[in-house]
């Protein structure tokens, strides 16, 4: 029987994607682990294998389609043997139709939802010996692979109650036979209690009526915005942040910075193969920071503490449309010329969307560095499942007191927002403090 080809879930906050490119056209035969697409996610763009094997019968939506909801019928897959054309004639007349997005020429607002009663946080996993669960988003879906979900739905198994073993915990073909065989299914999950009504916010209709008609556009929210504003909204009412600021004297940072550049090696072309910036040190620094103070280097699960190993810090790198923070893995093991390599090809792929998932998911802290725009402080928004993030400001030459005299030094201030539930203040200090004292002194990086 004809195969349906869906919308998958490339990432766990995936909801809908656009559906760039083509990559076969009716009539190919196509193998399993072909690419068949290309896919714009709220991140970046990726290529979409086929699991199955047969003759792609009928494209159901056209490349460029934007908002096309996860799990929706794509396109049709004849099987071996089976009439191509009849499989196509089969196949629905079209697929759902994505959300329509507001217009400035009919503005038509979509009324806000109902006041959500307020929920716990997700929490991840403890470390123990037991497959990841699937991972759901907002809505309780179930994050599988396309033959998984036929697989299960021929034998009247709930996805939601197979463990999965897939990448970030994604329901696969083998989980499903597993549980076919009475393994790796989960008794059902008990309904949440339900919390304390959050305060009702303002309809898209209360806005719009502020503002004289005709005097404004309305600019749909593309996906990455959707998941930023979802994922921060989030953080700021279920994390309890706090915030520690320090000064740090960068003069001998910025010393050893150009005696690096000054020393780098050279191409064949006599270019300079690395050319160091302040924040790879920052980067740097704050993972032998962790290092040496390890229960800082924490995420928080209701489970209990995952206290992680290494130092992998997120960077957050600003593109149109909104930031992404691929991950420096490891960073306490690399050299300031590696770090600087790595975040040049990270910045340059995320702003072409050109990342994958591994390379932005996960890690254990993050920073985020305003000082090349004169910002010289301000507090950032924790990322879950990190506990900390940097916010770093500007160099600048301030006036400062030594030995009872003023002195002009090249200052920079930096703040550290800390999860409340993992770190306390005074081992927040520890950290901004140990932070500090690698900053200003760029030799102790390198021991």
């Amino acid at each position: 029987m004809p195969i349906n080809i869906l919308m998958p879930a490339l990432s766990p906050t995936m909801e809908k994607g656009n559906l760039a490119k083509w990559l076969k056209k009716e009539g190919d035969k196509v193998k399993s682990g072909d690419v068949i697409a290309e896919i714009e996610t709220d991140k970046a763009t990726m290529e979409v294998e086929a699991v199955d094997e047969g003759t792609l019968a009928k494209i159901l939506v056209p490349e460029g389609t934007q908002d096309v909801a996860v799990n929706d019928v794509i396109a049709v897959l004849a099987g071996d043997g089976e009439d191509v054309k009849a499989a196509g004639s089969a196949a629905p007349a079209k697929a759902p139709q994505a959300e329509k997005a507001l217009s400035a020429e009919a503005p038509k607002p979509v009324a806000a939802p109902a006041p959500a009663a307020a929920a716990k946080p997700a929490a991840a996993p403890a470390p123990q010996a037991v497959a990841p669960a699937p991972q759901m988003n907002g809505h309780e879906r179930v994050f599988s692979s396309p033959l998984a979900r036929r697989l299960a739905k021929d034998a009247g198994i709930d996805l939601s109650r197979i463990s999965g073993t897939g990448p970030h915990g994604r329901v696969i073909a083998r989980d499903v036979e597993e549980a076919k065989a009475g393994r790796g299914l989960k008794a059902p999950a008990a309904a949440p209690a339900a919390g304390p009504a959050l305060a009702p916010s303002m309809s898209d209709k209360q806005i719009l009526s502020l503002f004289e008609p005709g005097s404004y556009e309305i600019v749909p929210h593309d996906g990455m915005r959707r998941t930023i504003a979802q994922r921060l909204t989030a953080s700021v009412q279920n994390v309890p942040h706090f915030y520690l600021t320090i000064d740090c004297d960068i003069g001998k940072l910025l010393a050893a910075r150009e005696e690096i550049n000054a020393a780098a090696p050279k191409d064949k072309e006599k270019k300079a193969l690395y050319k160091l910036s302040v924040n790879d040190f920052v980067i740097k620094a704050m993972a032998v920071a962790l290092q040496k103070i390890p229960d800082c280097n924490v995420s928080w699960t209701e489970g209990g503490m995952v206290k992680h190993k290494h130092s992998d810090i997120g960077v957050a790198v600003a593109m149109p449309g909104g930031l992404i923070t691929p991950i420096i893995r490891k960073a306490e093991t690399k050299t300031l010329s590696v770090i600087s390599g790595e975040m040049k090809d990270f910045a340059a792929r995320a702003r072409a969307r050109k990342l994958k998932p591994e390379e932005y998911q996960g890690g254990t802290t993050a920073v985020s560095n305003l000082g090349m725009y004169g910002i010289n402080h301000f507090t950032a928004v924790i990322n879950p499942p990190h506990a900390t993030i940097l916010a770093v400001g500007t160099s600048e030459e301030r006036p400062v007191v030594r030995n009872g005299k003023i002195e002009v030094a090249s200052m920079m201030s930096v703040t550290l927002s800390c999860d409340h539930r993992a770190i306390d203040g005074a081992l927040g200090a520890e950290l901004i403090g140990a932070f500090k004292q690698l900053i200003e002194n760029p030799v102790m990086m390198m021991v």
